[in-house]
């Protein structure tokens, strides 16, 4: 589930969303899942994360859209490295990125939401129930906040890299966008590193600040990223598609993975084609980086 549904579904009216285990064996033996961090102890690639038993196959199937080696890999991801993932989700990328540096000396730090009603804690909860459930995959993982009213998502100057993976719609929804990236900004050390996965509206358009379609201006997330003082580094191309026409009937939701049929909040449609949309896959998305200077 993303947050655009939590908006819908979440009191936040026009501020407009859990892998299971292997079983044991009879000979007692721990799963390959729970095997797999102990033997990579020493260290992991990106890879091996990636390529990880404890991930579940609906995450493994994205991978073809999302491609989180190559995304990470560009934003410059490395072991020891302190990250801080805002808003994780159920988890889709910290599948990956949490065994990586548990394995390889880092530090992952979930700034998750600012539990405010019943829908934000039930997801605050799952997500911390899942790490709690395998401890020796996803390491010490510290889970903070960030929300309307937050603090500090980390200590100041103490991050290598924080990632904004396909939240800005959410953000600039909500009315707290520009503190996201203020938030970000301050946790980073001088010389870290912002990435940004966000679906992409076309250009030339007037930006509507409250991106009720799910989709951004490329040029609209650098405008927001620099006025908090970051500089862009480099853009990449790796999870674009061509195919998007991004004039969907329930916007980015009525692609791949939500595949809506109805408006957001509305049951579903079962006479709703979605052929169309099922052959387009998932969104085009930007993939950006940028730099907080180092003076």
């Amino acid at each position: 589930m993303r947050y655009g549904f939590l908006f819908s579904t979440v009191s936040l009216s026009r501020r407009g969303c859990i892998a299971g285990g292997l079983a044991l064996a009879a000979c007692g033996r721990k799963p390959a899942a729970e095997q797999a961090p102990a033997k990579a102890a020493r260290n992991m690639t990106l890879a091996e994360a990636a390529a990880g038993a404890w991930r579940a196959p609906s995450d493994r199937v994205r991978d073809a859209w999302r491609h989180p080696v190559e995304t990470l890999e560009f934003w410059g991801l490395k072991p020891g490295q302190t990250v801080v993932e805002f808003w994780p989700g159920a988890g889709w990328y910290t599948d990956i990125i949490a065994p990586y540096l548990a394995a390889n000396k880092g530090k992952l730090i979930a700034a998750d939401l600012e539990p405010s009603d019943p829908a934000s804690k039930e997801i605050v909860e799952a997500y911390r129930a899942k790490l709690k459930a395998k401890p020796k995959i996803y390491g010490e993982v510290e889970i903070t906040a960030f929300g309307p009213t937050s603090g500090p998502v980390a200590p100041a100057g103490s991050a290598d890299l924080v990632l904004f993976l396909r939240n800005l719609h959410n953000w600039m929804a909500a009315g707290i966008v520009e503190k996201a990236f203020r938030d970000a900004y301050a946790a980073l050390k001088p010389g870290g590193v912002l990435g940004i996965e966000e679906h992409r509206a076309d250009a030339g358009a007037v930006q509507d600040v409250l991106a009720p379609d799910g989709y951004v201006q490329e040029a609209y997330a650098i405008r927001l990223a620099q006025e908090a003082g970051f500089i862009l580094d480099k853009t990449s191309e790796i999870n674009a598609n061509p195919k998007d026409t991004k004039d969907h009937p329930f916007g980015v939701w009525t692609l791949p993975p939500v595949g809506l049929t109805a408006p957001r909040g509305e049951p579903a449609n079962p006479a709703f084609d979605r052929s169309k949309y099922d052959a387009i896959g998932e969104s085009d998305r930007m993939t950006l980086r940028l730099v907080k200077p180092r003076a």
